[in-house]
């Protein structure tokens, strides 16, 4: 099974890099799944039905989510008839959507969860106690499994990589905008990357406008943030070969901008 994972969409640019080039990514590795995590993609906060609808007609299959999951106030009506978004398992209890799905993929199932870290994030249910439930739960139905873990620091998604080491077939981090250059196989075969990045503005801060950002820094005084809208864009990826058994056989890293062109 080979997988494809594209990185926090941000914004309109984050929209239409991905419609513009998911076509061609799938041309190119042909993957039976493709995953985006789409937490940012209304205009840098939260995402809308109609956008959830325009990633599933572009060929997404599974849209995960994370800490912006709430903060566009529409996905309060569309949440629970959105079979295929996820939003992080370790909510609490009573909050509205689901943190696992179920893909089929001819006669087998991948089964996908999204997690939410804690250091320098809001204090959820613990991450390792309810991944654990959940891994074990899937591993009934299923050996591929695939964890989107949206979070702050290299450590925590490091130790949740090498927690769940042979019990998933892949652990890629969400959150920080920035791809990391730690693609690997861990020991007992499942694939890790730290964060996989951003698909969006390409000259900004992760995504936003650099002046208030620079300003904040600078001052020490609150700005707003705004995402950028018009522009260079920038996708980032990851494509995850799995065998017979869940195991992860190989993780390739994509990035597409105007340094790094795509080549079919």
């Amino acid at each position: 099974m080979r997988l494809l994972f594209i990185g926090d969409v941000v914004g309109s640019l984050g929209r239409q890099m991905l419609t513009d080039y998911l076509p061609r990514l799938k041309q190119k590795y042909h993957p039976q799944v493709t995953i985006v995590n789409g937490e940012n993609a209304a205009a840098g906060r939260g995402i809308t039905e109609k956008i959830y609808k325009k990633f599933l007609q572009d060929g997404v299959d599974v849209v995960t989510m994370g800490n912006h999951t709430w903060d566009n106030k529409a996905i309060f009506d569309f949440i629970p008839d959105a079979k295929k978004m996820i939003r992080p398992a370790n909510f609490p209890a009573g909050t509205p959507g689901k943190g696992i799905v179920y893909v089929k993929v001819n006669a087998i199932e991948l089964a996908v969860i999204n997690l939410q870290a804690r250091s320098f994030m809001v204090d959820l249910d613990d991450p390792f106690r309810v991944g654990d439930q959940l891994i074990a739960e899937a591993q009934k139905r299923t050996p591929y499994i695939f964890v989107d873990f949206h979070g702050e620091t290299t450590s925590e998604k490091q130790a949740m990589g090498w927690f769940a080491d042979g019990r998933v077939s892949a652990v890629v981090g969400t959150h920080t905008h920035v791809q990391t250059n730690d693609a690997r196989i861990l020991p007992k075969g499942t694939a890790y990357l730290t964060d996989v990045g951003m698909t969006g503005p390409y000259d900004g801060i992760l995504g936003m406008k650099k002046g208030p950002i620079i300003e904040k820094f600078l001052t020490a005084l609150p700005h707003r943030f705004e995402v950028i809208d018009e522009g260079r864009g920038i996708l980032s990826a990851c494509v995850i070969d799995l065998d017979k058994e869940g195991h992860a056989k190989k993780i390739e890293t994509i990035v597409i901008n105007d340094d790094r062109p795509f080549r079919e």
